[in-house]
């Protein structure tokens, strides 16, 4: 191994375990609030322009959705530098804490001003969450089942999404609690998930991975032979001994020359593959997602409060999708699976258009439609985030994921709700239509790009796809993927 050490193989050959099962399931709840941050709002939009809660306008719901964003955009680059620096497991303990204060903080606001402003901070925790989580789990979970655990994971948002429509059903039906307090309520109860994933995450360990390019070597050695303990029962069999002797470790941070380095020189095509697929499913999913319940209420007739309902059929799509298709991405491979489903995705969006602008749909097939889509583009959006945190070097993992979701987040996410809130607002399908189409031209670009450099990551140990800084491997003789 290229650290001349023994653990990243030991980590690589261990059986999947109840203790792999506790890892995904610890750290993979940051999908999970996020989608139902998300949801909460899309569901509770048409609630919240009520006189008796806090009276916003549509536009100021789509404001409340770009602000989010935008402030996940800045958690991701904040936070995913620290990662890097201070480790995964300080920052996702970090980051969480940031999430829940933000969400109890949105429950007792009473105007667009202080409402918008706990949004912003929310996306600022759960942004931090994705670089250190994705790294964190990277790390930790063997490569031969590398592609599948990630996609499922990723995938898992939309369990928070059908958790965040069905609260809002709840909550806001007037046996229950009503608009008036519904919608305070539903948010007190994310905080109170992320209550309970904080005690559950507390015996996730740091990634011994990291802890080796900081000197730690000890450290990492404790850990991996006590996770050995945990899956076995008994010591596994020794392994072969490091090929190479250790480099030194990298006291510091990759500055910021070398990451551009890195970026634009050693790996300019990863970097292209990596940004083209960010971009576009940022923008294809926010694009739809965040206008969904006013696409319904305002071209559907549907009533605001049973919005929620349509979201179940939609989450249902996303979850399967890189539940179903993830075991492809090991078996078939990175480049056929990556540009199959942004390339399909992107013809059923077009299609689905199509029977939007024609009239050809109503509320429940134009629901199912989507969903079929979103079977598609969720496994691939979810691919984009395996992609950016398995090609670039470990020194720099969380502030390439942070990097890449900020600058496809920030393009594709934040003008997204808001171009297609003015759309909505003018009433016309036509328009509504083509920003469809934009979207669906966005994912059939990306798709091109990753069938022209796609790395071939299947399968192989993160330090083979890309050597860490510090070591011999580490120089363009990778071939310029």
């Amino acid at each position: 191994m290229s650290h001349g050490s023994d653990i990243p193989a030991r980590l690589d050959r261990l059986p999947w375990s109840a203790w792999h099962w506790r890892v995904v399931i610890a750290l993979g709840i940051a999908w999970v609030l996020d989608g139902l941050e998300v949801t909460i709002v899309g569901s509770l939009g048409s609630a919240l322009e009520r006189p008796d809660t806090l009276g916003l306008t549509a536009s100021q719901v789509g404001w409340t959705a770009s602000l989010y964003v935008g402030g996940a955009v800045l958690g991701a680059l904040v936070f995913g530098r620290m990662a890097d620096a201070l480790g995964r497991k300080r920052l996702f303990m970090l980051t969480l804490m940031v999430y829940m204060a933000a969400t109890v903080a949105t429950a007792f606001t009473s105007s667009f001003a202080a409402f918008a402003l706990c949004r912003f901070v929310t996306g600022i925790g759960i942004g931090g969450e994705y670089a250190a989580i994705n790294s964190a789990i990277d790390e930790l979970i063997p490569a031969r089942v590398r592609g599948r655990v990630n996609l499922a994971i990723n995938g898992s948002f939309w369990l928070g999404a059908a958790l965040g429509a069905a609260l809002s059903l709840v909550l806001l039906d007037a046996r229950v609690l009503g608009p008036e307090h519904g919608w305070r309520a539903a948010f007190l109860m994310g905080a109170l998930l992320g209550v309970a994933v904080l005690l559950v995450r507390r015996h996730v360990p740091e990634s011994p991975r990291w802890l080796l390019t900081h000197g730690r070597a000890d450290e990492a050695e404790r850990i991996v032979a006590d996770i050995e303990r945990r899956v076995h029962g008994t010591p596994p069999p020794p392994m072969p001994p490091p090929a190479a002797a250790p480099p030194p470790p990298r006291s510091a941070l990759p500055t910021a020359s070398q990451v551009v380095h890195v970026l634009l020189r050693r790996y300019p095509q990863r970097s292209a593959v990596v940004l083209s697929l960010m971009v576009s499913q940022a923008f294809f999913y926010n694009a739809i997602f965040f206008t969904y319940a006013l696409v319904l209420t305002r071209f559907y007739a549907v009533d605001a409060a049973r919005v929620g309902l349509y979201i179940f059929p939609f989450a249902a799509g996303n979850v399967l999708g890189p539940l179903l298709l993830g075991p492809l991405f090991d078996r078939i491979g990175r480049r056929v699976m990556i540009t199959a489903t942004y390339a399909l995705a992107g013809i059923a969006l077009a299609l689905t258009g199509l029977g939007f602008v024609n009239g050809w749909l109503d509320a429940t097939t134009q629901t199912v439609a989507w969903s079929v889509v979103f079977f598609l583009a969720s496994a691939a959006a979810s691919s984009a985030y395996l992609t950016v945190s398995e090609v670039f070097p470990l020194e720099m993992r969380a502030l390439a994921i942070s990097l890449f979701y900020a600058v496809g987040t920030g393009v594709g996410g934040f003008a997204a709700p808001a171009l297609f809130g003015a759309l909505i607002e003018t009433g016309s399908r036509e328009n509504v239509f083509a920003g469809y189409l934009l979207g669906a031209a966005l994912v059939l670009l990306a798709a091109g790009v990753t069938w022209r450099w796609a790395v071939d990551a299947e399968r192989k140990p993160l330090e083979e796809i890309a050597p860490p800084l510090g070591s011999d491997g580490a120089g363009d003789s990778m071939g310029r993927h």
